[in-house]
């Protein structure tokens, strides 16, 4: 599974566990619908970490915590 797709499906996650929808999840993060967006459909190949934070805080969570899933912890090394 690579990078882009366990931070989009953790996003998917953590939305349903708050039960926000894709837009509400933009507002409460203070970013444009569009960002979350193009993470979740893929058009953004390398979503920033700012981004990332932006969402965590809006579910009022760490970047610990979001990272802190089986699926990150398995992901392979990029470069070897």
């Amino acid at each position: 599974m690579t990078t882009i797709l366990v931070v989009r499906n953790r996003i998917l996650q953590l939305c349903n566990e708050h039960n926000l929808t894709i837009n509400k999840l933009a507002t409460l993060s203070a970013l444009p619908p569009s960002s979350v967006k193009n993470i979740l459909y893929g058009k953004s190949k390398d979503p920033k970490l700012m981004t990332i934070k932006k969402i965590c805080d809006g579910l009022e969570i760490t970047l610990g915590e979001f990272f802190s899933t089986t699926e990150f912890d398995s992901l392979e090394q990029d470069i070897k």
